[in-house]
């Protein structure tokens, strides 16, 4: 039996961060991966025609470009083959009547926009960020701890009571409220449009208690860190990260199934295979994994508590999401030109058509008219594609992972599953909003693929049903109830099994919080 220090369950980018550490450090570690290759939703493929490089999964990396592990890593990462390139105007919103606006990361084109929506925008846009100064700099420091710890906790403490008042903080309040709330505060529904839905990339609904904080908070994201893409596709960044682990000593073996955690003596010893191979772990097992997946599967019966699995067992997963990939003749002609630039604007029909959008995916039903982003990333990256061509992503949230209805009573969805006559009706669908929007779409497509719910679900079991995010994110299941209240951390009830991915704090998308949060807590024993 191969004995490591430390063993990691799964590749995904945060898993790849914790090796990354890890082995600069000089601890031996495994990485053992199901799929093909490592990198977990960082993939890029020629989907639809050759030389059209697409982002499968996940595309842009604002979160991780302005956190502590591309501060830490981002150098050796560069050596090895990853570059970023950005815009000044990471997203904007396309309304279907023709107006648009655009976010600039300059607060002061930012305000000069919203004034040019609607006289007095701008200065209730000061407002809003000038009441979060105070708390900013303690919100962002939480991304990078486990909330669990003291050190975030007198930062929690700090947050949520005011200096010798009595009470809560007007933070505190803020926690509770709805982006809808939020956004009502400006005149330009324009300016609404364009701020609200952002709080669906967050797992999270316009009308949902607990997502006003986020809409201050994702234009701050933004506009620290634009809509930053790798250059030659997503998927860079596991290569990069893959590479320097790899030279740094670790071992990174695909295609291997850890089927069990071997605990002993009350503490994790090593994983065993779906082909019987053993690995032995001196000091520690990390498990990129969902904790259904973690208590319910990869742990035997006996190695955890009755309460913790029933737990498990009640762990929620959002809905899906489809993303269409198009191969395109050449780019996409905006009616506003600024929009060559920007990185993922949303194409909507104002804020109660978004909402009304989602409502409809919670029911079960495909959405009659969905709000959703799209983005070109050979504006910024025309290596994509073949000279003089592009390739633009549709990724459409808050759609049912098995439909049970049409919301338009126009599409027949069977038995709810994801086939091929069933996605093509929907896309044709989605492409119909989109010929609203930019006047060369439909015609200058020359190819597309669509990714559904099935196809997430296939390709990663973190993703439960099809949910991209692993793991539902409102209120009950964030924060400190996040993966489950039984454990608020990333260490599980096992004092060596730690957890780490999309369903541990900060949450989902590409920002390698969790990865740099496990890796300091493994450092630091």
């Amino acid at each position: 039996m191969k004995t490591y220090d430390v063993i990691i369950v799964g590749s995904g980018h945060n898993a790849l961060i914790t090796a990354a550490y890890l082995t600069r450090a000089g601890r031996s570690v495994l990485v053992l991966e199901k799929n093909d290759r490592p990198g977990g939703f960082l993939q890029t493929e020629e989907l639809t025609l050759p030389g059209f490089k697409h982002d499968v999964y996940a595309a842009a990396h604002p979160l991780f470009l302005t956190g502590p592990a591309y501060a830490d890593l981002g150098d050796a990462l560069e050596a090895r083959g990853l570059c970023y390139v950005n815009t000044d105007l990471p997203t904007g919103v396309s309304m279907e009547d023709g107006q648009t606006a655009v976010l600039a990361r300059s607060f002061e084109d930012l305000v000069a926009e919203a004034e040019k929506l609607s006289p007095g925008d701008g200065a209730v846009l000061t407002h809003m960020f000038e009441s979060l100064n105070p708390y900013v700099n303690d919100v962002f420091t939480l991304f990078n701890l486990d909330l669990s710890r003291p050190q975030a906790a007198s930062i929690l403490t700090r947050l949520l009571h005011e200096k010798e008042d009595p009470g809560y903080s007007a933070f505190a309040a803020s926690l509770f409220s709805t982006a809808r709330n939020v956004v009502s505060s400006f005149q330009s529904p324009v300016l609404q449009a364009m701020l609200a839905p952002w709080v669906t990339h967050l797992g999270r609904t316009p009308d949902e208690a607990g997502s006003g904080i986020w809409v201050p908070l994702t234009m701050m994201a933004l506009m620290g860190g634009g809509m930053p893409i790798p250059k030659g596709g997503s998927e860079m960044l596991a290569k990069a990260l893959k590479q320097l682990v790899q030279d740094q000593g670790g071992v990174i073996r695909t295609q291997t199934h850890v089927q069990r955690i071997i605990v002993k003596n009350k503490r994790a010893v090593g994983v065993r295979t779906a082909d019987g191979e053993e690995f032995r772990a001196e000091h520690a097992v990390v498990a990129s994994t969902t904790p259904d997946q973690l208590y319910l599967s990869l742990l035997a019966e006996t190695d955890v508590s009755p309460p913790l699995r029933m737990q498990a067992k009640q762990y929620r997963y959002g809905r899906g999401c489809v993303q269409i990939h198009l191969a395109l003749s050449e780019p996409p002609r905006w009616s506003d030109a600024r929009f060559a630039q920007v990185g993922q604007p949303h194409l909507t029909d104002g804020l109660n058509g978004c909402t009304l959008a989602i409502a409809q995916g919670i029911a079960d039903l495909l959405p009659a008219k969905p709000t959703f982003t799209v983005d070109c990333s050979t504006n910024l990256d025309p290596t994509r594609a073949p000279a003089g061509k592009a390739i633009m992503r549709i990724q459409v949230l808050e759609v049912p992972c098995r439909p049970r209805g049409d919301a338009a009573g126009q599409i027949d969805i069977g038995d709810g599953t994801w086939t091929p006559d069933l996605t093509e009706r929907f896309t044709e669908r989605v492409l119909a909003i989109v010929s609203k929007h930019i006047p060369n779409i439909p015609s200058a497509i020359i190819g597309h693929a669509v990714v559904t719910p099935n196809t997430i679900a296939q390709y990663n079991p973190n993703a439960g049903p099809g949910d991209p995010y692993g793991g539902a994110h409102d209120l009950s299941q964030s924060y400190l109830f996040r993966p489950l209240p039984g454990q608020p951390s990333h260490q599980t009830a096992i004092p060596n099994l730690y957890m780490l991915g999309a369903a541990t704090w900060p949450g989902h998308g590409i920002n390698g919080g969790s990865g740099y949060i496990v890796a300091q807590q493994l450092l630091s024993l």
